[in-house]
């Protein structure tokens, strides 16, 4: 397929910056792949649809405030520092972007806060990318704890036009978040609330982590026209065994074996053995899922509504048929879903 298959036109006002009141008050828009019906839901309504012996697969990810504000040594002049991922922990490398790009050069020192915190710059990766060192003399408890304090819930400002707010912290985070790593949110799990879970646990659903630390790869602007030539950025990921138990014996009864996200999507796809069943392991990820794709795992997705030429959205277009999906996007622009992190949501079964 190509780029342009994935073009069109999002209103800004339907990007939304903000999310509902309510986590399980969003809208969802339901899309069954047999009948191409679409129905018009509320997200608490998802109990519905499943049942005893049915599987949710959530990414138990935690999103870092990976976002810092600080100064360049002598000139003092305003920087600011996105953490991508760690390097080497005993060294303190990080892999990171920088702005403004052209007056960060290696050897430059950068202070954060009160100069709580020291960096170094030692090489430069891309136009942006740069890999530092901090100087932080305190234990790894220590050091994180200061980036937690230091740093801002890195929502995505290209798309969600406004400052941080302390709210965010806690609402750009899943309530089973458990594993720190992500810069991103798998958003979504944003949609789930503990009552939600809990009726679904009473109707017998099992829900069953793994963790992929989302990375910005998964909303790097794709710049080729042949999406056969895009590259991911490798994702850290990890699938437990007692995930696979439960998937694998869901399989086997034909249950329904729920994706939340495509992250969790991906990070399944990514660990399939030769009989189609799932596997246990850990590692890296760069897996690109586009139409037309067999799902091997997942027979379900719940899902956000996603920009314009994202990777995300060809994701959800290889599960759902590329032609529903984007007739669904088309009536939620005539509906007035909303879009992106803060958004509605889609359930494609």
């Amino acid at each position: 397929m190509k780029l342009s298959d994935f073009k069109f036109e999002v209103p800004k006002k339907l990007v939304s910056l903000y999310p509902t009141e309510n986590r399980d008050e969003s809208r969802l828009m339901v899309v069954n792949r047999k009948t191409g019906e679409i129905e018009h839901r509320v997200f608490k309504d998802i109990i519905e649809y499943f049942g005893d012996g049915d599987v949710f697969v959530m990414n138990d990810t935690k999103v870092f405030p990976a976002r810092l504000y600080g100064n360049k040594e002598k000139t003092g002049a305003k920087i600011e520092v996105f953490l991508l991922r760690e390097l080497n922990q005993d060294l303190r490398l990080w892999d990171v972007l920088v702005d403004p790009a052209r007056k960060i050069r290696v050897g430059n020192k950068l202070y954060f806060g009160d100069s709580d915190l020291v960096a170094e710059v030692i090489d430069n990766t891309t136009s942006r990318g740069r890999t530092i060192r901090f100087l932080f003399d305190g234990t790894n408890e220590e050091f994180y704890k200061t980036i937690d304090t230091l740093g801002e819930t890195p929502i995505l400002k290209e798309w969600i036009d406004r400052k941080v707010e302390a709210e965010d912290r806690e609402r750009y985070q899943t309530i089973f978040a458990k594993n720190v790593g992500a810069v991103a949110a798998p958003t979504a799990g944003l949609h789930f609330t503990p009552h939600l879970l809990k009726r679904l646990e009473l109707k017998g659903v099992e829900v069953c982590p793994i963790t992929l630390h989302v990375g910005l790869g998964t909303f790097r602007q794709v710049d080729v026209e042949d999406l056969t030539k895009h590259k991911m950025d490798s994702e850290n990921y990890d699938i437990p065994q007692s995930t696979v138990d439960k998937v694998n014996q869901a399989l086997d009864n034909k249950k329904r074996i729920v994706s939340v996200g495509t992250t969790s999507l991906k990070t399944v796809e990514s660990s399939v053995t030769a009989n189609n069943k799932l596997k246990a392991s850990s590692g890296w990820t760069d897996k690109f899922i586009i139409p037309p794709y067999e799902f091997k795992i997942a027979n379900t997705l719940i899902t956000n509504f996603h920009l314009p030429e994202s990777t995300l959205l060809m994701t959800a277009s290889a599960f759902g048929g590329y032609d529903l999906v984007m007739k669904a996007y088309q009536e939620a622009i005539k509906e007035k879903y909303r879009f992106f992190s803060y958004g509605d949501a889609m359930l494609i079964l």
